[in-house]
């Protein structure tokens, strides 16, 4: 019993110290220190325009998890978003009501994740420098619909509602969607056969092949998933700012990639948790809306969240290790006598 015993306090380190345990605690700690050290930010006013702030990043980065666990990426998200909204937006001046824009919007952004998925699933080829491609194309074809303008003439109704609390809260009701679509990807993700069939792809994608996964089928769906969610992150985007304009969303891409590797995801595929995710957008969102609060310079903000992603590609790798090497260092039971002769 007595090595039982003496290996109990490593395996509870061992699962303290997980990354994602890591990025929660850190978030408590900004999260206690924003409120003692920044003025306004422990009010329900600020905590309300914070969630809106959620809302786009962590709808993106429910399937970008996904889709980066497979080993892949898409950086083309805030590109798909921006062309999104600029559709949207034209569409509305040209008499086309809402209700039916929306989910043409929608399908729209379905087909620009096909086109993803086309190229990397369908013709083998390098999903970051596909996306890379595609994120200026559709950057492009959003001023190509609609220029430097901007549209800003949508019904109160649908601007005011995408900002609406829930009665008696600072909470916006948009937050509740958001919960049961994260809830659903979760247990896509931790609950279900395709959920391991993407792990398994992430960690070996031959070996997956082989156990008679659809490799190329299911990377092209997620990419088509991808497509409509950034473009569904266009509609609210829209609504919320009430306007339409080809550069919303500029530069999302990054938060959001940065929040799924700080969630613990590698950038290699085969491991993370969407509960690890959530609490990096949460930590990234926070820390940014801290420092603004602050009146720190928005060049720091950039500063801030390219150290974080750097920190989010090393940092898993290094806990990694370590719980690697606290493994080795555990003592190991002695054999009990007689078990030879057994």
């Amino acid at each position: 019993m007595a090595p039982e015993r003496t290996g109990r306090p490593a395996r509870w380190l061992s699962a303290f110290g997980t990354w994602d345990v890591l990025v929660v605690v850190v978030l408590a700690l900004v999260v206690v220190g924003a409120s003692v050290l920044v003025e306004g930010f422990a009010t329900a006013r600020f905590w309300g325009f914070l969630l809106l702030d959620i809302v786009p990043i962590a709808l993106i980065a429910l399937p970008m998890t996904l889709i980066v666990i497979t080993g892949e990426i898409d950086l083309s998200v805030a590109s798909m978003l921006g062309l999104s909204s600029a559709v949207l937006g034209q569409l509305w001046v040209t008499g086309v009501p809402l209700a039916l824009a929306v989910p043409l919007v929608v399908l729209l952004g379905a087909v620009l994740g096909a086109v993803n998925g086309l190229f990397v699933a369908g013709f083998g080829l390098p999903s970051l420098a596909v996306t890379i491609g595609t994120l200026a194309l559709y950057r492009g074809l959003a001023y190509v619909v609609l220029g430097d303008r901007a549209v800003a003439d949508f019904p109160i109704g649908w601007t005011g509602n995408s900002i609406e609390a829930l009665p008696g809260t600072t909470v916006p009701w948009v937050v509740v969607p958001l919960a049961v679509l994260a809830i659903g990807f979760g247990v896509l993700l931790h609950a279900t056969p395709i959920g391991r069939g993407l792990y398994a792809m992430g960690n070996n994608e031959q070996a997956a092949t082989f156990a008679g996964i659809a490799v190329a089928r299911t990377k092209f769906w997620l990419y088509v998933g991808t497509g409509a969610i950034a473009a569904l992150a266009g509609v609210f985007w829209t609504m919320r700012y009430a306007s339409a304009r080809a550069d919303n969303g500029s530069g999302l891409e990054l938060a959001v990639v940065a929040a799924v590797l700080l969630g613990g995801v590698s950038i290699f595929g085969g491991r993370g948790t969407l509960v690890g995710v959530l609490a990096g957008v949460l930590l990234l969102t926070t820390l940014r809306n801290a420092l603004q609060l602050a009146d720190v310079p928005a060049d720091t903000l950039t500063v801030v969240t390219g150290t974080l992603l750097i920190v989010s590609v090393v940092g898993p790798n290094v806990a990694g290790m370590l719980r690697a090497r606290m493994r080795r260092r555990r003592p190991t039971a002695p054999p009990v006598a007689g078990a030879e002769g057994a």
